[in-house]
């Protein structure tokens, strides 16, 4: 099953743009962030993050009068990309830990 949900370091990351300015973001209401109900961290949809990548590039669009589609279209298979790495992160992630950790207890003992 594909993500739907970006954390708020994944969206900065694929934005170019330091964590406290998605915050700040949500705080003025141009991205709306969702709550992981477990721990409270913010969430944002990924087509949320394409709608407010859009209307960057149309806002900038429209000062130099020169739209850009294919940087549009290329920021959202970034953020297709950066979605599939989460999802292979995640299960590489365990597998990597667990064998550190047998590491360990063979050199401790």
């Amino acid at each position: 099953m594909p993500k739907q949900y970006l954390t708020v370091n994944e969206v900065a990351r694929i934005l170019g743009v330091s964590p406290l300015t998605v915050r700040n973001w949500d705080q003025k209401g141009r991205l709306k962030a969702y709550r992981n109900p477990m721990n409270n961290y913010r969430l944002y949809k990924i087509s949320d993050v394409e709608d407010l990548l859009q209307g960057i590039e149309g806002s900038k669009s429209k000062v130099t009068k020169d739209k850009k589609p294919a940087e549009i279209a290329q920021a959202v298979e970034a953020v297709k990309e950066a979605q599939a790495e989460q999802i292979i992160e995640t299960v590489k992630a365990p597998t990597e830990e667990k064998t550190e950790f047998k590491k360990l207890q063979i050199d401790a003992e």
